[in-house]
């Protein structure tokens, strides 16, 4: 059995900054991966178009300078390919590869009590670890709906999330693709491109804005250096850590405005493109009346893009649907492809899917002749992949019981329970750029281990009444946003059928989670129970 300080379940950008900073502070640690090579989910998610749909000069670590001087993003928004490139530069940049044991699945971790350490099972190979981080990923396990028939299809099927490295070759074929989530919207446009016919099947119309990506010149993103220091300092106490909802945010309202400044505003939006959408006016998330004249303008946007009118209708988000109650989808061309000859709509909701066959897809109203289906379905987000690994805590506790009716946890950190065991961006962590938050929380529990070891701590805990005092705090946060109540999301597990539906993300900013953060640690790691070598030798 090996032994090691740390053992870091991940090799997504949080598992890799978490291995850096152990080496920082002299810990011994080691990486646990499942898939072939590093990335996380930019290794999984080859599919056509992935991108991201943050910026790319945003999407990036910001502990070192060198790192933010010497690399050079080509794009506003970075491709799946050049994203994957970044993260291999890094580990190898800062000497880590030698530290990520890839292709290990961990298929259980049990907590010894005695010794205040874990246990933990990945491929037959047994490690010992006195800490454990979670940096699984959020969206990391994927979902196929269960549709009678699928094993009967006689051609090839794709998951979006589970894409070959080599790629596949559309053209001639015939292909349909379900979801039309941030992958489908992704994938649908290029698949056009090349395919004989596309077929779309689409659950839920959501709201969507272009990104108007594009060429990052270098004079542009040379200029940006200057001052990428103040930027990322802002990005991380603004709400979602990236430049718009530091610097773009409006705070007046759309009821305080005129019918003509709402429109200007709104246009000036959907021209530059992204998430800065959101930030239009400080009330759309608070304020249902506001939320509607959001969910209008995208309507009206639908309808001057989309040439055919019982398409564009089909496309248009429900005005029951609030806007933010799913992720805002960040597009390239996903609109004007349905005006394409070889692309066509299959509204679920209108025309359900009544099974598979061995030729393509039948619906009530007929069947879609197919040689290819892909699945953008998405994923069991945030909980999904942690749960599939057995874990059990003090008194062999399991945490799939002690989740059962939903995550539970502290400062989206730590579980009643499972000492030493942290989670980095899984349930009840902020949302929007997970670079900056994944950064912000390793550096958080890196300075608690710090501590620890300074002052010979064995064994880190929270406890119950921790857990409730921050499931309060998060859900009270929540009841101030309009989108989050009565909506049906992966925020909420509700994409998955017999997931609690319960929060799974904190709502507020992620400069509010920050200085709770900072709270519990200046209060002496208030909520966490923190015991010496000679106190557990005592017990």
């Amino acid at each position: 059995m090996k032994f090691y300080d740390v053992v870091i379940i991940g090799a997504g950008f949080s598992g890799i900054y978490m291995l850096y900073q152990c080496k920082q502070i002299g810990l011994s640690a080691v990486i646990l991966e499942a898939a072939p090579g590093v990335g996380g989910t930019w290794y999984w998610n080859r599919y056509p178009g992935a991108r991201c749909d943050i910026e790319s000069v945003d999407y990036s670590y910001s502990f070192s300078p060198e790192l933010d001087r010497d690399w050079v993003w080509t794009e506003r928004y970075p491709a799946q390919a050049e994203i994957l490139a970044y993260i291999n530069h890094v580990v190898d940049r800062f000497d880590l590869r030698g530290d990520i044991l890839l292709e290990r699945r961990v298929s259980a971790m049990h907590f010894d009590e005695r010794q205040s350490r874990w246990t933990l099972s990945a491929d037959g190979e047994q490690l010992s670890a006195q800490y454990i981080v979670l940096a699984t990923g959020l969206l990391s396990m994927p979902i196929t709906p269960d549709i009678p028939g699928v094993e009967s299809f006689k051609g090839k099927i794709y998951h979006t999330a589970q894409w070959p490295p080599e790629g596949v070759d559309f053209a001639g074929k015939k292909v349909g693709i379900i979801g039309t989530g941030s992958s489908g919207v992704q994938a649908i446009p290029v698949i056009a491109e090349t395919a004989k016919h596309l077929t779309v099947f689409q659950r839920t119309a959501s709201y969507a804005i272009p990104a108007r990506n594009g060429p990052l010149p270098k004079e542009e993103l040379d200029e940006l250096k200057l001052t990428y220091a103040d930027r990322r300092v802002a990005t991380r106490n603004s709400a979602f850590g990236t430049y718009w909802s530091a610097y773009e945010t409006n705070f007046v309202g759309a009821l305080d405005s005129t019918p003509e400044e709402v429109e200007r505003e709104y246009d000036l939006r959907w021209e530059r493109g992204g998430y800065g959408f959101i930030a239009a006016f400080g009330d759309l998330l608070v304020n249902m009346e506001a939320n509607k004249t959001a969910g209008d303008y995208l309507r009206r946007k639908v309808r001057e893009i989309v040439k055919d009118p019982v398409t564009a209708e089909k496309l248009c988000p429900s005005e029951s649907l609030p806007f933010g109650c799913k992720r805002l989808l960040i597009t390239n061309g996903y609109y004007e492809a349905f005006n394409r000859d070889n692309v066509s709509l299959v509204n679920l909701p209108d025309d359900p899917i009544q099974r598979i066959e061995d030729g393509g897809i039948r619906t009530t109203s007929g069947l879609h002749d197919l040689d290819v289906l892909v699945f953008a379905s998405g994923f069991d987000a945030l909980t999904g992949t942690i749960l599939k690994i057995d874990i059990k805590g003090v008194g062999g506790a399991s945490l799939k019981d002690h989740w059962a009716d939903g995550p539970r946890d502290y400062l989206g950190f730590m579980c009643a329970g499972f000492p030493n065991m942290f989670l980095i961006n899984g349930p009840h962590a902020p949302g929007g750029n997970y670079v900056a938050i994944g950064e912000q929380m390793v550096e958080w529990v890196s300075r608690l281990l710090a501590h620890a070891k300074k002052n010979h701590i064995k064994t880190i805990a929270t406890d119950i009444t921790a857990e409730d005092e921050w499931l309060a705090t998060i859900q009270k946060i929540a009841t101030q946003l309009v989108a989050v109540s009565g909506c049906s999301s992966w925020f909420l597990g509700s994409n998955v059928p017999g997931k609690p539906r319960v929060l799974l993300v904190f709502f507020g900013s992620q400069g509010e989670f920050l200085r709770l953060n900072q709270e519990c640690e200046k209060a002496g790691y208030k909520g966490l129970t923190l015991t010496k070598e000679n106190e557990v030798a005592a017990n």
